[in-house]
């Protein structure tokens, strides 16, 4: 049986005014913008971020995006997004948990999941490349 192994990374925003409504409640939308502040540091933190996936002759299109909303977050408010890798052998699935940076109190809830495509052919790739399966092997060799 596979060892189960998850990846996590953080990041953090202060809600800037123009994320904002008439109510001083961050619009629903500018959800998934967070959700990618955390999915950057997340795929940094195995050396496979955008350029790097670029390099490799891959696109990682988003397929899927669940949210669910669980309190507002409001003008001037720190958020913590941590980004959860879930899957990674057939696509990327990652789980995102946005919450009060002070205080913990969770605010959103998600995942998004990413397919690999070959960019040269436009091939959907049905099993992650192998720069994946090796990236995220050093990263977990280093903490063993």
């Amino acid at each position: 049986m596979t060892e189960l192994r998850s990846l996590q990374a953080d990041a953090f925003i202060e809600v800037p005014f123009h994320d904002v409504d008439a109510m001083q409640v961050c619009w629903h939308g500018n959800y998934l913008k967070y959700f990618e502040a955390g999915r950057a540091a997340l795929l940094r933190a195995f050396d496979y971020d955008y350029p790097a996936m670029r390099v490799s002759g891959y696109a990682w299109p988003i397929v899927e995006c669940q949210l669910k909303f669980v309190r507002p977050a409001v003008y001037g408010q720190t958020l913590k997004i941590l980004a959860t890798l879930i899957e990674h052998e057939n696509r990327l699935k990652i789980a995102y948990e946005i919450t009060d940076a002070s205080t913990g109190v969770v605010l959103t809830k998600g995942h998004t999941v990413q397919v690999a495509i070959e960019e040269a052919t436009g091939a959907l790739q049905f099993v992650s490349p192998a720069i994946v399966f090796d990236n995220l092997e050093r990263v977990w060799s280093r903490s063993a």
